[in-house]
């Protein structure tokens, strides 16, 4: 029994050895065929660390994998390590079956140039060129079952725009695919390899018909790329937001409209602009709320589409716009890009996208249960006249409930204040079924004449220092058939000295102002709109005959009038006191009003005023800007000196137009930068702030020195009160002083205000009394 058990034991300590044997010389063997014929059978060289196969169990493990680019050092492929079980019975019986298949940690890149890529050698490799189809082939019986990859890291660069961008901790896990079975689900999650967010979700791909089914949650992700892209689209810009999105979605990867979804989306902190300090957009959120979205089944239900404090500036210059030098002149860039097929560009694609997925939506039944825009602000800037103009909405405010193509009409309203001044309230209410069917009222009120300066002084040269505009519109239109009727009304407008400048044309406004406005000093004018949507009719009839009677009517009224305008010079000027651009002295109408207030208050021991000094900083500082760098020009081109620069000189200087061809050249070689795009940009680059901010405090020490000089001679300068400066944008468009009586008021003022109230009071300013009164309290 001894010698028998000594056989075993040496012929099982034998199959042993033969079995270590095979698997301590497989793994190196195996090692060094892969190394020797990886760029015969691959094209590409291929590296490990070691190899573990084990033929037994099936188990094979290669650790530190490395596979690089055709003829190139450089790393395709690696992972520290790939392991994987083979069920090698199965082997005997021709079906090929592979379990546990992991990566751990593996990095890989894609480099797209054009429309090739570095893996397009490895596809054509392995890619049958025979389609010939063989009869009764049996089919392949190859599966892999149980797929992970831990801690993944994988870059994308594309060449030609260029993109850059890579994802990292990519985790997937998937059940594998049968050779019998179509369905295949996989679970992924991954972190921006920049940037903040995660993405968490779920796939199911049938392989046969590439039908699909995905489940994505995504927080806080970093959407840099969409910047990246969008380089290629612009002359220059930034572009950054986050996206949170939990949606779920069915469809098919042939049919790009073939696709069901639902759930939220939202985009939030959104900005894009000329850089990261100056925004042309913004939104702190758009929110998307999907019920059911099938373009394919005609059906678009939404819950909610809502947009959180969006921002837009407009701004036009003297040549092109913001939105032009962005994007090319009429989207130049974006044309040339849709155009061009040998790039990808995943901004074009997702507009492409949307487009085929929203085509129907006018022609289903469509339904959004809210549609709201909330503190909403939109700027429009115009340097392409002399002056900048500045105009906004804000807060705007927008809310549509129920919008079905079902119901009869759809109602939705605006409501938003304006800046400077001004209201703006809007109710439209359409017809979901006929874009021709549809009713508009709008109503614009206590929007400042004076706002419209930069371009009443372009095109007359007479600026506006008075007067409120006011407009109401209501529209009924049926079947593209217009009932409209439009009411205009300014109240008390008012012209100001002519302004001598090279920059402005000069139209008679004075004159047509006699024509056109009435006894009551208003501009009162009824315009009905008639026809349809595509050739309107505006009826001027009542312009006609308010010019017509104002002709033969006013003129026995000018006692009235000119009555009016004395006790309404008595009462703004006895209240304020206004400063035109870069003035520093007072005139001579000024200076008596003044002296007069000086007397009386030294007639008035006990009575004092205080002087509230309102500043039209920004407007004056833009004026001194253009100045000083007209004033830098000019000292160059005539080979002047500071100290010689005369009176003369500055009248010729103030007289030049800021458009001027040669001084524009000038501004152009001084301020060499290709992101300047209005003059006020290149005169501040030659001129420092600095200068215009200590210009504009000497102007206003100018100012107050010389308007306590009438109260010093009096003795009286300690009845004098002065409030600190205030920057504001005032009503009537210049800087002026408020004063404000303590104790005792003028008699010529409080004998002023009585009369206006009888003149009011008289039938041509009656109609319109409250708006006066309005202006009058207001000063």
């Amino acid at each position: 029994m001894k010698k028998v058990k000594k056989i075993l034991f040496i012929f099982l300590l034998a199959i042993v050895s033969i079995f270590v044997a095979i698997i301590l010389s497989l793994s190196p063997l195996a090692k060094y065929l892969i190394e020797k014929y990886d760029a015969k059978y691959t094209g590409r060289e291929i590296t490990l660390d070691f190899v573990y196969v084990n033929p037994f169990t099936g188990y094979i493990y290669f650790n530190n994998l490395k596979i690089y680019e055709p003829k190139n050092d450089s790393v395709f492929f690696s992972a520290n390590g790939l392991s994987a079980h083979v069920a090698v019975r199965k082997l005997f019986s021709k079906t090929y079956e592979i379990h546990n298949v992991t990566l751990d940690h593996p990095r890989g890149i894609i480099i797209q140039n054009k429309k090739e890529f570095n893996f397009d050698d490895l596809i054509d490799r392995f890619s049958s060129n025979d389609s010939t189809p063989v009869p009764n082939k049996a089919p392949l019986r190859l599966s892999i079952f149980s797929i992970k990859i831990n801690d993944g890291e994988f870059y994308y660069l594309e060449k030609q725009i260029p993109i850059n961008y890579f994802i990292k901790k990519v985790n997937i896990e998937s059940n594998g695919f049968r050779w019998d079975k179509d369905t295949m689900v996989t679970h992924i999650a991954f972190l921006p390899g920049i940037g903040t967010g995660n993405v968490n979700g779920s796939l199911t791909i049938n392989l046969k018909n590439l039908d699909y089914y995905l489940n994505a949650t995504i927080k806080k992700l970093d959407l840099n790329i969409i910047d990246q892209y969008l380089q290629d689209l612009t002359n220059y810009g930034t572009l950054r937001a986050n996206l949170d999105a939990d949606v779920k979605a069915k469809g098919n990867f042939k049919d790009k409209e073939k696709v069901t979804s639902s759930g939220i989306m939202a985009i939030n902190d959104f900005h894009f602009g000329k850089n990261l300090k100056e925004d042309y957009v913004s939104f702190d959120k758009l929110k998307v709320s999907v019920n059911e979205v099938s373009p394919k089944n005609h059906v678009y239900s939404f819950d909610s589409i809502l947009l959180i404090h969006p921002f837009f500036k407009y701004e036009r210059y003297d040549h092109l716009d913001n939105v032009e030098t962005i994007f090319g002149k009429n989207g130049a860039n974006v044309q040339a890009a849709r155009v061009d097929n040998t790039k990808f560009n995943l901004i074009i694609e997702i507009g492409r996208y949307i487009k085929a997925v929203s085509k129907n939506f006018f022609r289903s039944p469509y339904k959004v249960n809210r549609l709201a825009i909330d503190s909403a602000s939109f700027m429009f800037n115009d340097y392409s006249i002399s002056e900048k103009f500045a105009a906004g909405l804000s807060p705007l405010s927008f809310a549509a409930d129920s919008i079905e193509k079902s119901h009869e009409r759809v109602t939705c309203f605006i409501n938003s204040g304006i800046k400077p001044y001004g209201k703006l309230a809007v109710a439209f209410s359409i017809n979901p079924k006929d874009s021709t069917d549809f009713d508009l009222q709008c109503q614009l009120q206590n929007v400042p004449l004076a706002m419209f300066n930069p371009y009443v002084i372009s095109f007359t040269s007479f600026p506006l220092d008075r007067g409120t505009l006011e407009f109401n519109t209501q529209w009924h239109v049926l079947n593209g058939v217009i009932k409209s009727n439009n009411h205009l009304v300014l109240i008390d407008p008012r012209v100001t000295k002519r302004l001598r400048n090279k920059d402005t044309k000069w139209i008679p406004v004075p004159l047509i102002m006699a024509f056109i406005r009435e006894r009551g000093n208003v501009i009162d004018y009824e315009i009905p709109i008639t026809g349809n949507l595509k050739n309107p009719k505006f009826h001027f009839g009542d312009v006609i005959i308010d010019v017509v009677e104002n002709i033969f009517v006013k003129p026995p009224t000018t006692p009235y009038r000119l009555k009016v305008k004395n006790v309404e010079t008595e009462i703004e000027k006895s209240l304020t006191l206004k400063w035109r651009m870069r003035q520093d002295v007072l005139e001579p109408n000024q200076k008596r009003f003044i002296e007069k207030m000086a007397s009386f208050m030294e007639e008035n021991p006990d009575g004092f005023i205080s002087v509230y000094k309102e500043q039209y900083a920004a407007k004056e500082k833009e004026y001194i800007l253009f100045f000083e760098a007209k004033k830098k020009y000019f000292l160059t081109t005539n080979n002047n000196r500071v100290n010689s620069f005369s009176s003369a000189d500055s009248e010729m200087v103030d007289k030049m137009s800021v458009k001027d061809s040669l001084f524009i050249t000038y501004l152009n070689k001084q301020t060499n930068k290709k992101q300047l795009f209005t003059i006020q940009e290149k005169c501040a680059e030659l001129i420092d702030s600095s200068i215009v901010n200590t210009k504009f405090n000497q102007l206003n020490k100018r100012r107050a020195a010389d308007f306590i000089s009438f109260f010093k001679l009096k003795d009286v300068e300690k009845q004098v009160k002065f409030s600190a400066d205030k920057n504001v944008t005032p009503y009537n468009g210049f800087s002026f002083y408020k004063i404000e009586y303590k104790n005792e008021f003028p008699e010529s003022l409080l004998k002023a205000y009585r009369k206006m109230n009888e003149l009011n009071d008289v039938l041509p300013r009656k109609k319109f009394k409250k708006e006066h009164q309005k202006y009058i309290e207001a000063l």
